[in-house]
């Protein structure tokens, strides 16, 4: 792939830290803010996946390898984006993994993996970098959750709570940092076509294919929910849905909860329909 050509909006003071940030959306927001002129901080687990994503931003670009789990790599990051360029404008904290299965069907072992990660990756991503944009009064954090958290869908039950307690998150502290000119973003992306399916685990393989089909059909990419962040870093917004259905099923749950949980139990149905007839 080429490398990314800035536009002649050259704004290379102004920094983005994104976590997860060497595939699927990750490297999409790392693409989308680097054809803009910005500083990009590429964050993952996978050294040679960051550093081929990089190697396609430009000279401004950083790799960082570090595990979000880890507080003593987080501050290492912090470190090393403050010798390099002295402030961070936007954290993206996105990295992340899938958990699919009932409550009874999941091991506590896939609960504290899919948590340690999902959920308090961003905890202490957000407790590092927070008290710095406090300080300096401006800033943007962006927390990827997921629709799951809203959606209370069956058969993902580690995942959406995880995802659920991202937005839970993002919700008080926009409040704690709103008076200190530091803005708070909750990501809500449906199905989008990544690499999410490489890491996913799930009591069978039935979970693995209806998530690729739901990808496969979702009719978002990766490159158009980078798109919306981008957008809402320049008009900052809370709750960043990114397909049209999930706009209105999150209305729809919010005014009328007892017909949306009917319309869940219509979907338990049908799982367990296809599961029995072995569709997957």
């Amino acid at each position: 792939m080429s490398p990314v050509t800035p536009t002649s909006d050259n704004r290379r003071d102004r920094t983005i830290l994104i976590t997860g940030g060497a595939s699927g959306l990750g490297a999409a927001m790392a693409r989308r803010f680097a054809r803009d002129g910005w500083a990009v901080i590429v964050a993952d687990i996978d050294p040679a996946r960051t550093e081929a994503v990089v190697a396609e931003l430009g000279a401004e670009a950083m790799a960082l390898t570090m595990d979000v789990t880890r507080e003593e790599d987080w501050q290492r990051v912090r470190e090393a984006v403050f010798e390099r360029f002295g402030h961070l404008d936007v954290l993206v904290n996105n990295a992340g993994v899938a958990v699919g299965g009932t409550l009874e069907e999941t091991s506590v072992e896939d609960w504290r993996w899919v948590l340690d990660i999902d959920l308090m990756g961003v905890v202490i991503g957000c407790k590092t970098f927070a008290p710095l944009m406090r300080e300096r009064g401006q800033g943007h954090i962006i927390n990827v959750a997921s629709y799951a958290g809203f959606a209370a869908a069956p058969g993902i039950n580690a995942y959406g709570t995880a995802k659920a307690g991202v937005i839970a998150l993002s919700e008080m502290l926009r409040a704690e940092l709103h008076e200190a000119g530091v803005r708070v973003s909750a990501l809500c992306p449906a199905f989008v076509t990544t690499r999410l399916t490489e890491t996913m685990r799930a009591p069978d393989e039935s979970y693995h294919k209806r998530v690729s089909r739901w990808m496969e059909k979702s009719g978002v990419s990766a490159e158009d929910v980078a798109e919306v962040v981008r957008k809402a870093v320049d008009k900052p917004r809370f709750l960043l849905l990114t397909h049209n259905d999930t706009r209105w099923l999150w209305r729809f749950k919010r005014w009328a909860p007892e017909l949306y949980f009917r319309s869940v139990m219509r979907q338990v149905r049908g799982m367990m329909r296809k599961k029995v007839k072995g569709d997957g």
